[in-house]
């Protein structure tokens, strides 16, 4: 039985996982999902592939794969390298992004702030978009020495192990809250049951002080804050900002006492700038139940 049509979900974070539960949908056009699955199959790390690598990383068969990679070569996505008969991403493949980060403008509005932060304590700063169980960079800032962790945009991050995870997370409507936590736990159980104590006190961190924290959950060598933007329902979209730094760097009690209460100005600033409201604090919480 085909699934009804329904509004965008979050419900995975790669087109291998949607391919692989859409069996039943009469309505998947399932070649194209395998074509975007080769596609996602190019990572940092794995900028060349061939063929046969390509169907392993994959799961797809080998002579569809090769029909996959021809097509998306003559379409510009791939570019084939006869030399060593392996495939790169095109440059086709950018036009992708353009228009959905043309529509996100803030970003033009928030980078000289986020430049600024960047260079006074010396790291990175960023922002991100939810994306399934990921977060998505879409900006990123950074002051000349930032140590072994250089966000640039398009590259995805872990929800749950992350600041910026867990800031965008705060942003949704608890429905969505509710759902974006069954959806990381369906996917890594063991991950989820590592993480869900702290990224909870990270979505509890954000409702009482504007920002959450980081101590080298994800990457060991970089400590982070991260503060809510906000959510855009009508297009469902969430967003954070996140500001990273090299362990060895803030003094004790620097990244709670100074940056992250910088990290939520910034988000404030932003917020006023572009006329968008963020989540609620538990102090603006209290102050409206008291006018009542």
């Amino acid at each position: 039985m085909a699934r009804t049509a329904s509004k965008p979900t979050r419900a995975s974070s790669s087109a291998a996982a949607v391919l692989a539960s859409s069996a039943d949908d009469a309505a998947f056009a399932t070649t194209l999902a395998k074509g975007l699955v080769v596609l996602e199959a190019f990572k940092a790390g794995t900028t060349l592939l061939g063929n046969m690598e390509l169907s392993r990383l994959t799961g797809i068969p080998r002579p569809t794969v090769a029909r996959l990679t021809h097509t998306l070569a003559e379409l510009g996505y791939l570019r084939y390298e006869a030399a060593r008969t392996k495939y790169r991403l095109g440059a086709r493949a950018l036009r992708m992004a353009h228009p959905l980060l043309a529509n996100m403008q803030f970003r033009q509005v928030a980078r000289p702030m986020m430049q600024e932060l960047a260079q006074s304590v010396r790291g990175t700063v960023s922002i991100g978009l939810l994306d399934g169980t990921s977060m998505i960079y879409v900006e990123t800032a950074r002051s000349g020495d930032v140590g072994p962790h250089v966000p640039d945009v398009g590259m995805p991050i872990p929800v749950v192990m992350t600041a910026m995870g867990r800031a965008a997370a705060a942003t949704l409507p608890p429905a969505d809250a509710d759902r974006l936590e069954r959806q990381i736990a369906a996917e890594d159980a063991g991950l989820w049951a590592a993480f869900r104590d702290r990224y909870r006190a990270g979505l509890t961190q954000c409702a009482s002080r504007g920002f959450c924290t980081c101590f080298g959950e994800y990457i060991v060598a970089i400590h982070a804050v991260a503060a809510p933007l906000f959510h855009v329902p009508e297009l469902d979209q969430s967003f954070s900002i996140n500001c990273g730094i090299p362990a060895f760097r803030p003094q004790p009690g620097q990244l709670e006492g100074e940056i992250g209460p910088r990290i939520a100005a910034l988000a404030d600033s932003i917020r006023a700038v572009v006329h968008a409201a963020g989540p609620a604090t538990e102090t603006q919480q209290h102050n409206k139940r008291a006018r009542k």
